[in-house]
């Protein structure tokens, strides 16, 4: 099926943070969208105002009926995450009535092919890497499209769109978050692509650690032009095309930092090009592992020929991500952080990154483990991240697309954890615990439905502060 026929798309998933870009995307190509999801969101309230007919039941009578008519079937396109069970009474019913279905991934697939496209692949820091370059790009008048795996906050979403994707004369440039679950991102066949890291996970689909390294394998003999890998895992892939290495701080790497130091909480560093060396170039974001994922968006930018200006100037304006150490309170006597942070080496970064910037604060993290099977898998490095917070709460695992394992629960995380200050709590009474506690710096970290609880968390840490403020008058 040619995109171009298309007249309708209707997405099984809608609300994913993939989806809801590829929708976002044929809906600014004139063409009409509407779809399914499970629960609603602020994303898909979003897509609701932006146009697109949104419905939250399992019901094939609540599918439009342009989308289900068999006169209108070669000219609809239904599109499927693989969260969505096969015995969704939906999808059944498009399956069986000969409509074309594909994943998400394909059709991503299928874009790109027509795209001079920039993949960045990674278990951890691409959504931070592709929003990075994207904006290098954009700040650099190079206009791209790009599908991002979060909701950049200069942008405010998840899709950025060139204005030259009318014109069938001229390859687009675009910039791919490129998801290794399923193994998606062997759809793409990408011009440039960033690899920043081959961790294990996702074991749920891959079994193990060497079946990841795999298909990252797989997705480098896919890209055309160059890779640019992390040094400390460039000897794992192997590539018949140009190999660009980048380091936070190894001087060994095609693209590196130096001088790197913390003032007024940004981050200053240099970074050293195979052309020249970018001097004193600032990054707002915490951590040092964002200004290793700065590194190689700055090294997709200079293969791509974006001057020092451009730049600087870009590095300097990123403001990060939506659910990436994003701050709802910051002030002096009391922090609010929220991340995504899933995995055991994301909690470490995150952590890591508040203690190294509240260093005589107590850090107090809540976390909502995600996946029975991720929690599993990675019990004793859970632990180990856990135990680098102050405080711990747990709140139970979120299932997400899986049914439970015997003894597996948030008790397990509690029982192998060292901290002398660790509890699970019920997401009903989380706002109560946090009321009875001196809060200095809190951090909520998962990938579940953790979010919902930003705001009444939010709300209650407020009061705190309006009445030191009232009481300091």
């Amino acid at each position: 099926m040619e995109l171009i026929k298309i007249s309708h798309i209707y997405f099984l998933g809608i609300g994913g943070i993939g989806m809801s870009a590829l929708a976002r995307y044929f809906l600014s190509m004139g063409i009409e969208v509407a779809g399914y999801d499970k629960t609603p969101t602020r994303l898909t309230e979003e897509l609701q105002q932006e146009g697109m007919r949104i419905h939250f039941e399992d019901d094939v009578t609540k599918i439009p009926s342009s989308f289900k008519s068999a006169s209108e079937k070669s000219t609809v396109l239904i599109v499927y995450t693989p969260a969505v069970p096969r015995d969704h009474s939906e999808y059944v019913f498009f399956n069986s009535n000969g409509f074309t279905i594909k994943k998400r991934s394909e059709v991503l697939g299928m874009i790109a092919a027509t795209s001079y496209t920039v993949g960045v692949a990674g278990t951890h820091g691409k959504t931070t890497t592709s929003s990075l370059t994207a904006h290098i790009l954009k700040t650099a008048q190079l206009d791209p499209s790009a599908f991002l795996g979060g909701i950049t906050q200069n942008y405010n979403t998840n899709l950025l769109l060139s204005e030259q994707l009318k014109n069938n004369s001229i390859k687009p440039l675009l910039v791919v978050e490129a998801d290794e679950y399923d193994r998606s991102f062997l759809t793409l066949f990408p011009e440039i692509a960033v690899i920043t890291s081959v961790d294990a996970d996702h074991l749920d689909i891959y079994g193990d650690e060497s079946h990841v390294l795999e298909s990252y394998a797989l997705f480098a003999k896919q890209v055309k032009n160059t890779l640019i890998i992390k040094n400390t895992i460039a000897s794992k892939i192997h590539v018949a095309i140009r190999k660009v290495t980048y380091s936070v701080i190894d001087a060994s790497a095609t693209y590196f930092a130096q001088n790197v130091r913390i003032s007024n909480g940004a981050y200053h560093y240099d970074i050293v090009t195979p052309k020249a060396v970018f001097t004193d170039m600032t990054l707002g974001l915490p951590g040092l592992h964002n200004v290793e994922n700065s590194i190689a968006a700055v090294a997709v930018a200079v293969e791509l020929g974006v001057s020092e200006d451009f730049i600087r100037q870009a590095l300097a304006s990123f403001k990060g991500v939506r659910r990436r150490f994003d701050y709802h309170i910051k002030t002096d006597a009391l922090v609010f952080i929220d991340d995504y942070a899933h995995h055991p080496a994301e909690l470490k970064a995150a952590i890591s990154s508040a203690k190294e910037l509240y260093p005589h604060k107590k850090i107090t993290g809540i976390f909502q483990p995600h996946l029975y099977s991720r929690t599993r898998d990675f019990a004793d490095e859970f632990a180990e991240s856990l135990d680098l917070l102050d405080e711990c709460i747990l709140l139970d695992i979120y299932p997400a697309r899986e049914l439970p394992i015997a003894g597996i629960d948030s008790n397990l995380l509690v029982r192998k954890m060292k901290s002398g200050s660790k509890m699970v709590c019920s997401k009903k009474d989380l706002v109560k615990e946090i009321s009875n506690r001196n809060i200095e710096i809190l951090i909520t970290m998962g990938a579940g439905d953790i979010d919902t609880l930003v705001l009444p968390l939010k709300d209650e840490l407020m009061k705190r502060v309006k009445k030191k403020k009232k009481a300091a008058q």
